[in-house]
């Protein structure tokens, strides 16, 4: 399997994979992801080269979108200071499901979070997803805190704050890897 950028013409697999994710995640019981994701901010994300493809052959299996940008109003301003990548919006399709591919996604993201000089990889999860919490736990992940505070598009609470990160380093996560190298994160102050 390899993995590469997003290109925009994968915009539609991208909004289909969220639907499938978001049926998923309904049958057991989450309202995770239900509001659609909005087309033209993915699309941004792909343009920002931000987002990465996991193909297999001609079939993408899974999909990934790491960033030095961390989402407002999670993190503190101490952390915010250490330099991190952030994980968003990990998939895999359906048929792939039970081979580790997620794991090995984030395995990736750690070596590539690394080559950027990142200390950390970070990620916010659904608040009431247990389940997915217990995932990134087994993942290597440490919580750090739920933040409930805040408030979501819709005027209700923050439903993504469950903040968890592990270390950024090496890792052999065994994909061919078409990404280009990372950039360079600016040294901590």
């Amino acid at each position: 399997m390899r993995i590469s950028p997003a290109q925009p013409q994968d915009l539609a697999k991208l909004l289909t994979f969220r639907e499938e994710a978001a049926a998923w995640l309904a049958r057991l019981g989450s309202d995770q992801w239900q509001r659609p994701y909005p087309a033209d901010k993915l699309l941004a994300t792909i343009e920002a080269g931000t987002v990465f493809m996991l193909r297999d052959g001609h079939v993408t299996a899974g999909t990934i979108t790491l960033t030095p940008d961390a989402e407002a109003g999670l993190w503190t301003r101490a952390e915010l200071a250490e330099p991190s990548m952030f994980v968003n919006k990990l998939t895999v399709a359906r048929e792939y499901a039970g081979q580790n591919l997620g794991g090995r996604l984030l395995d990736w993201a750690a070596n590539r979070a690394c080559h950027a000089g990142a200390r950390w990889l970070r990620l916010d999860a659904w608040t009431t997803n247990e389940g997915l919490q217990r995932y990134y736990l087994a993942q290597g992940f440490t919580h750090i805190r739920t933040v409930r505070e805040g408030h979501a598009v819709n005027g209700g609470p923050r439903v993504s704050g469950w903040l968890a990160q592990r270390a950024a380093e090496p890792a052999d996560h065994g994909f061919t890897d078409h990404a280009p190298p990372p950039e360079r994160l600016p040294e901590a102050a």
